[in-house]
């Protein structure tokens, strides 16, 4: 991951770890690939990952409100079966891709 040229850099905290977390970070880095590269793709994807489930809490949420303020609600079973039917249906897609 490169920063843009037009983007202004910044610096992250130094971040102390012990001597057994670093070798393991080490431990796991591709070809060519530094400790900073490999912390830097781990931040964004980290970002990445709290955006998408705040971003799930808050639809979560306003569906739930939907619910109770017009008392339509679907049933636990109902979406099970959905979800069995939506799982056959990539399953299904998965094999003929192969």
């Amino acid at each position: 991951m490169q920063l843009a040229q037009s983007m202004k850099a910044t610096i992250i905290p130094p971040l102390r770890v012990s001597h057994d977390l670093r070798k393991q970070a080490e431990a796991v880095l591709d070809q060519g690939e530094t400790l900073s590269t490999f912390v830097l793709d781990a931040l964004s994807r980290s970002i990445a990952h709290r955006k998408a489930r705040q971003s799930f809490t808050a639809r979560a949420l306003a569906s739930a409100a939907r619910a109770k303020k017009t008392g339509k609600y679907v049933s636990a079973g109902k979406v099970m079966e959905q979800l069995a039917r939506n799982l056959a249906t990539a399953k299904q897609h998965a094999r003929k891709g192969r």
